[in-house]
């Protein structure tokens, strides 16, 4: 998997209604690459936290050790001592064995590069939360999405949570982008009318025949944006420049600075409801719905332009895949891309069949095969996003231990109050 939303399988349950959004620095300007990333957390945290030599800090490395940066974890093991758990002992009920037992210490943190590894022991509920010991200050992870741990909950024992989706958005964007080329243009169709069983002459002549006349540039068309944080804004800064030329309309639960609007020509809807009804394609892009219920449901999709277009690069969980099913079956929504299910490894069968549908019918206004890509949790996945993780994580730790502010805390909120 890679949310840009990369949480741990499986990605469903939802968070809760008082959790609240990330709080991560926003760029300046709306491109941070993976390398601006590195230049900013090494100078958020520009040192190791001076402790005593006997008595450093315990942090609690769960999942794969080091790959990518082993220079500044050269810096993290020595100023601190690094217990890593094994395999064993990170499933759930040896995990929680273990808390009991104080098995490792009075801890003051938690680090998880990995995404893929280190989420053995499953929802970080009150029942792991209330076992950790009162030392906890930080527990950083990799991955954008935190609907696998409760951040409000971990925010009131006084435990920071950083989430690593800065070092994520770049490579979540360019996916993105690519999805959203693809509900214009048709491209699942395209490809497995060339490529997959049953693919014949007949279905490679109705495609190159009907796909044009249901196919369209993405320019001059609105690109709804839900959520404009880090991933949202690059998506509206690659998608809205002069290359594609889409216009940009944006909710999210705050309204930006009017410079960062000014600067990705981006207008604000202060309700769902307002930013469905002007959109030709919705992108979900946010890590969370306030309510904790999804947020693509039978009654917002009626509220989608006919024939709009829908793409998925956030949560699963944010989206009833039976009613966008349904929705794209009757037309409401004409293509459709997601990158993550609800239901994680499976995926939606019908979603799936409207994916590989090659028979050679359509229409000009509604073509039916082929209307839905659907990827594995890919979009955040790259080289130089796992370093980020990485990087990032270990960076949090240093700060929040060195006294200093934490670089990408999700939950300060909680902690204010």
């Amino acid at each position: 998997m890679a949310e840009p939303t990369n949480t741990p399988m499986p990605p469903s349950t939802p968070v809760p209604a008082s959790t609240p959004r990330s709080t991560s620095p926003a760029p300046a300007l709306p491109i941070l690459t993976a390398s601006a990333v590195l230049k900013l957390s090494a100078m958020s945290s520009p040192s190791s936290p001076s402790a005593p030599a006997s008595r450093r800090s315990i942090v609690l490395h769960i999942g794969d050790p080091v790959k990518y940066n082993p220079a500044t974890y050269e810096e993290f093991s020595a100023a601190f001592e690094v217990i890593r758990p094994s395999a064993a002992e990170r499933e759930r009920p040896e995990f929680i064995r273990a808390l009991k037992e104080r098995r490792w210490g009075d801890f003051s943190a938690i680090f998880r590069p990995f995404w893929s590894t280190g989420g053995e022991m499953g929802q970080w509920d009150a029942e792991l939360i209330d076992l950790l010991p009162d030392t906890v200050k930080v527990f950083a992870s990799a991955g954008a999405g935190f609907d696998w741990a409760d951040t409000t909950l971990l925010g009131e024992k006084g435990i920071i949570y950083c989430n690593s989706g800065l070092a994520a958005a770049e490579a979540v964007a360019d996916f993105a982008v690519a999805m959203v080329i693809s509900t214009f243009r048709h491209l699942p169709w395209c490809m497995t009318a060339a490529t997959l069983p049953p693919s014949s002459p007949a279905a490679f002549q109705a495609c190159h025949t009907l796909a044009p006349l249901a196919s369209h540039n993405p320019r001059g068309h609105t690109l709804g944006l839900i959520g404009l944080g880090n991933i949202g804004q690059q998506i509206a800064a690659k998608l809205g420049n002069p290359a594609f030329g889409m216009r940009i309309a944006y909710h999210d639960v705050i309204r930006k600075p009017p410079a960062l609007e000014a600067a990705l020509n981006a207008t604000f809807h202060p309700t769902l409801a307002s930013l469905l009804k002007v959109a030709d394609c919705v992108v979900l892009a946010t890590p969370a719905s306030p309510s904790g219920a999804p947020l693509i449901t039978p009654s917002t999709l009626s509220l989608f332009k006919r024939g709009a277009r829908f793409v998925n690069v956030a949560r699963g969980s944010l989206v009833d895949e039976d009613a966008l099913a349904d929705a794209l079956e009757d037309g409401r929504i004409g293509a459709a891309a997601l990158d993550v299910h609800s239901a994680e490894p499976a995926v939606n069968g019908r979603l799936v069949a409207m994916a590989t549908q090659v028979d050679g019918k359509g229409t000009g206004t509604l073509p039916g095969p082929g209307r839905v890509m659907l990827t594995c949790h890919n979009a955040g996945g790259t080289v130089e996003t796992h370093s980020g993780f990485e990087e990032l994580s270990m960076r949090n730790v240093m700060a929040v231990l060195g006294g200093r502010e934490a670089i990408t805390g999700v939950n300060l909120g909680v902690l204010r109050r």
